[in-house]
């Protein structure tokens, strides 16, 4: 538009009010709150955007060594030394992700699927390296359920496996890995001998264990609702049942898709390079997914039910209201149909000029109604 600069390249307000909204959409296309595009490769002010990396550890013979190091010179030591370096990265940009892909060797395709979340939990094989996807889910503690209460949050976990790296790439704050490091560093010295895979199996082992206490935290959202449901005056509205579904259909995503790569860790067909302890470790997180995923088909198939008899309870209350409703409509239509009759107001009427034309007349009346009002008290329908 003409005029929309002014001599020296600033911007007028017009040009401020159309560059608002595109800018908001680009936050909105970009993901959560902080969540730097990845496109982007510096902040706005100018600068250089913060790294990813969380933490570069090099670790021999299951010891972390002493001191901080730049990730290619921790690979390079751990080709040396015969060690793995472990690096931690929070959502990063394309940008810095690729860097970290030449410098480890990791192949284009699994680089650009990392630096999204919304990647299916599997597992690829690479020459050098295998590519796993998890999704990640936490429970979000409420007070009551509503119908647009969040219960569970979700996010994903991408892991670069090869023999002297494993990266782990997260989004979200669904499963941190803090207390994974610091248990492995500080209790399992024997299973970080094992190489990387070890490192491996403790993410998915955490992963699987808060699914779990998602699943426990769920179970008790479920009995509650299945106790108002059933109780004698239920209140629960059908839309707090259908927004639990929901979450619980965003958390079967996170743990059905996920038994089938677990799976080809365990039987070791995929990755043969697995130690063989380590696998047996799998298998235990194996067991533990599995029972995480019954429990989810449990809890699908409870609230279906819950949704049908509630829909069935609205129709019963509707069924009843309409009995009632026409039974007062029965009971009015004595009175209507005889002071009908009687207000036609022709000349020749029987008992028009009776005396006691009008207390029989409205004794018939009052009489005729509790009459049926006693019939549909005894057959249910008042």
């Amino acid at each position: 538009m003409a005029g929309a600069t002014v001599p020296g390249g600033s911007e007028t307000p017009l040009s401020r009010a159309f560059a608002r909204p595109i800018h908001a959409m680009s936050r909105m296309l970009g993901g959560a709150a902080g969540f730097r595009h990845p496109a982007d490769p510096a902040d706005p002010a100018g600068g250089e955007a913060p790294s990813a990396i969380v933490d570069c550890a090099l670790y021999v013979e299951g010891i972390r060594q002493p001191g901080q190091r730049q990730y290619a010179d921790a690979l390079a030591a751990a080709r040396k030394d015969g060690g793995f370096v472990w690096l931690g990265l929070k959502e990063p940009g394309i940008a810095e992700l690729t860097e970290i892909g030449r410098t480890f060797g990791l192949h284009e395709l699994p680089v650009e699927d990392a630096v999204s979340a919304g990647q299916r939990p599997k597992i690829e094989r690479y020459p050098d390296m295998t590519f796993a996807a998890l999704r990640t889910a936490r429970y979000v503690a409420h007070e009551e359920l509503t119908e647009s209460s969040e219960v569970v949050e979700t996010g994903a976990m991408m892991m670069f496996i090869g023999r002297h790296f494993i990266i782990t790439v997260r989004h979200g704050d669904a499963c941190q890995l803090h207390a994974v490091r610091t248990r492995l560093e500080e209790q399992r010295e024997d299973l970080l001998r094992q190489g990387p895979w070890a490192v491996a199996y403790a993410v998915y082992d955490n992963v699987v264990d808060v699914l779990l206490d998602v699943s426990a935290e769920i179970e008790e959202d479920v009995a509650m609702i299945e106790d108002s449901v059933f109780s004698s005056h239920a209140t629960h509205r059908i839309q707090r049942i259908y927004q639990l579904k929901r979450e619980l259909m965003e958390f079967k995503r996170a743990v059905l898709p996920l038994q089938r790569p677990l799976a080809h860790l365990v039987d070791g067909q995929l990755c043969p390079d697995i130690p063989a302890e380590v696998r047996r470790y799998l298998r235990d997180v194996s067991d533990h997914l599995t029972r995480a995923g019954e429990q989810v088909m449990y809890f699908d198939d409870v609230l279906n039910s819950l949704l049908s008899a509630r829909l069935a309870q609205v129709s019963v209350d509707q069924n009843n209201d309409m009995r009632k409703i026409a039974a007062w409509a029965g009971i009015a239509a004595v009175w209507t149909a005889i002071a009908g009759v009687y207000g036609m107001n022709f000349e020749f009427m029987p008992e028009t000029q009776w005396r006691f034309g009008y207390p029989v007349v409205f004794t018939l009346m009052v009489g005729t109604s509790l009459a049926l009002y006693r019939a549909f008290r005894r057959s249910g329908w008042l």
